[in-house]
């Protein structure tokens, strides 16, 4: 990823438990190119939701970003979406 660009990443997944450990495979194998990751699901004192969402901040290129989408995406119940910020 060139210094003057952001690629962020959303993952909508449907059933957090049961995708925990196919997405947490593909996210360790790109692991070298997320220098951030915030997960997010609706939890209070009487309910923890079973969808959830992850946003990652990646570094190297968006050939990189393009294929863990479509790695991700080739998962039933995961949903993703780039959003590319240029600051040129």
């Amino acid at each position: 990823m060139a210094e003057d660009r952001h690629i962020i990443m959303g993952i909508h997944v449907d059933d957090r438990i049961k995708k925990a450990t196919a997405i947490q495979e593909q996210l360790t194998a790109y692991g070298c190119h997320i220098k951030t990751r915030l997960g997010l699901h609706e939890v209070d004192g009487n309910f923890c939701a079973g969808y959830g969402l992850i946003l990652l901040e990646l570094v190297g290129g968006q050939k990189e970003a393009d294929e863990l989408a479509a790695k991700l995406n080739a998962l039933e119940g995961v949903e993703v979406k780039l959003m590319t910020f240029d600051h040129t």
